[in-house]
């Protein structure tokens, strides 16, 4: 199942840093930089958790699901 994740547009929509959004979440700055650069980094269930408790959220306002064709026309446009 592809999914990507939501991270840059939250945090960009929220108006705060990634240096924000760490330290309100307590995630370590590898997790949230890996994450708000590469929407294909899926976030671990603990680091979802953390940020889902945080900011009070339901997990698809940070994860979305993505048909399989977009992402083969995706691996295909980088090879």
């Amino acid at each position: 199942m592809p999914v990507r994740n939501k991270i840059k547009q939250f945090v960009d929509d929220r108006g705060i840093t990634r240096y924000q959004f760490r330290k309100d979440t307590g995630l370590s700055a590898t997790t949230v930089y890996a994450l708000y650069d590469n929407p294909w980094q899926v976030p671990h269930v603990t680091a979802m958790n953390k940020i889902c408790d945080t900011y009070r959220v339901q997990p698809s306002e940070l994860i979305e699901w993505v048909p399989p064709e977009e992402v083969s026309d995706r691996v295909q446009k980088t090879k």
